[in-house]
Formats: C-alpha cells, sequence, structure tokens
C-alpha cells in the first residue's frame, strides 16, 4: 500500500486530494498548520500531521511523523491581490517563504529518502496565472513562477536516481480560500490611479465564466502521481487548460 504526503489540507484544494487518494486505497498523511480544523472523514488509512512548511523544525518533526512515503504533494500557498506599491516587502517575502521556499524546504527534505530507495515522485501545485500574466498578481505569480523553474531544472537533476517531478497548473476557483487570504494581505497603501483596476480584476475573478473545482485539480494530481507519461506542466480546470492550449 502506497503512501502519498500532502500539505494544505484544511480546505481547497489539498482537501480534495486528500479525499481523492483516500477513495482510491491510499495511505494518505494530510497536514496543515492546525490538525484540529481538519474535516477530513476517520479513516485507519489517514494520518493528520501538523506542519509549516516555513519551519525547518516543523517539517523534520512531520516527516519523522510520517515515515516512510511514496509521493510528496506540494500543495500549501497563499496568495495576494493587490497594486505592488501597496504591498509590504514583508508581505512578498511572507509568499515567497511559503509558495517557493516551503517547497524547496519540502523537497529536500524529502530527497535523501526518495534517493535511498531509488524512486518517489514530487508534485508541485502551482497556478494557471504562471500561462497568462494577470495584473496585480505579480508577487503571486513571481513566487509561483520560480517554483515552475525549480521542478523543472530539479526533474533534469533527479530523473536519474528514479525520482520524478511534476507540476500541476490550477485556474481560478471558487471552492479555494485564495480569495479571502489574498484579500486579507491588502490593506497598504494604494494610489487612487489603481481603484479601477482593481475593482476590474476582483470583478474578473469572481465573474461568469470556466473554472477550476478542486476535483479537477484532485484528479491532475492522482494523474502526475500514478502515470509517469504524464507530461511535465499538467493543466488543472477548464479555464487553466483553454490558457495551456492558447
Amino acid at each position: 500500500m502506497k503512501t502519498v504526503l500532502i500539505t494544505g489540507c484544511s480546505s481547497g484544494f489539498g482537501l480534495e486530494i486528500a479525499r481523492h487518494f483516500l477513495e482510491r486505497g491510499w495511505h494518505v498523511v494530510a497536514t496543515m498548520r492546525n490538525p484540529g480544523a481538519s474535516v477530513l472523514p476517520a479513516s485507519e488509512r489517514l494520518r493528520v500531521l501538523a506542519l509549516d512548511v516555513t519551519d525547518d523544525a516543523s517539517i523534520r518533526a512531520a516527516l519523522d511523523a510520517a515515515g516512510p512515503i511514496d509521493a510528496l504533494v506540494n500543495n500549501a500557498g497563499i496568495g495576494v491581490l493587490y497594486p505592488l506599491e501597496g504591498i509590504p516587502v514583508a508581505t512578498a517575502r511572507s509568499v515567497f517563504e511559503t509558495n517557493a521556499l516551503g517547497t524547496i524546504a519540502m523537497t529536500q527534505a524529502v530527497l535523501p529518502a526518495f534517493r535511498a530507495r531509488g524512486g518517489g515522485v514530487i508534485v508541485n501545485v502551482t497556478s494557471a496565472v504562471t500561462l497568462k500574466s494577470l495584473p496585480l498578481l505579480s508577487v503571486y505569480t513571481a513566487s509561483k513562477a520560480a517554483v515552475n523553474g525549480f521542478t523543472e531544472s530539479l526533474a533534469l537533476e533527479l530523473e536519474p536516481l528514479g525520482i520524478r517531478l511534476r507540476l500541476v497548473l490550477p485556474g481560478r476557483s471558487p471552492e479555494t480560500q485564495f480569495g479571502a487570504t489574498a484579500r486579507a494581505r491588502m490593506g497598504g497603501a494604494m494610489p487612487d490611479a489603481y481603484a479601477p483596476l482593481l475593482d476590474a480584476v476582483v470583478a474578473n475573478v469572481r465573474g461568469p465564466g470556466p473554472v477550476t473545482h478542486a476535483q479537477d485539480v484532485a484528479q491532475a494530481v492522482w494523474r502526475a502521481v500514478t502515470d509517469p507519461a504524464t507530461p511535465m506542466r499538467i493543466p488543472a480546470g477548464l479555464d487553466a487548460e483553454e490558457l495551456a492550449a492558447a
């Protein structure tokens, strides 16, 4: 029986990915900052562990508790949607620490065990905004684009060792807390000149059109983990697929 460790499972994509693997008979290690907030169904194949991907001690403790794993899904992430002039550098740093450096730290932490056994799969969940740039997402897009470059380079490094890496790129989704967390990081000084653009972008994010559902992402991650023939970049959701095709 194989085991997958997934980060960021308290809600949204991570929650659905964990459910998807459980339903297909895998052992699942679902991690989140606050395990008490878990809404995952009880299962003898499920362990819910505390994990802060920005804290080295937390990473070590979670991996020690998890034991051997066959796949790592780096899904934990935070967003920010705001004009750059109004984003404090400390906020930008926190976005990179979670989205990019957290992914790097988790990946580095599992490599010795994967190398020793001669195999393993790492799937990094980024974003379709790296396929088409959008305004007011410069910091978030940069953090996810960094993970894309990291993953594609590291894949070449680890392929001779039997370790496979893939990227899953979701589009906009009504089923995640991205909007809430992104808006929570607003509040810095914003010149009035940006107000019309901010209103237009927020309306577009909430507007009609194709979207990505959490199940789309779970299915894409499942394919990335279980099917070696999947391409490096896997768009998840109709909107992401349209962007990739364009």
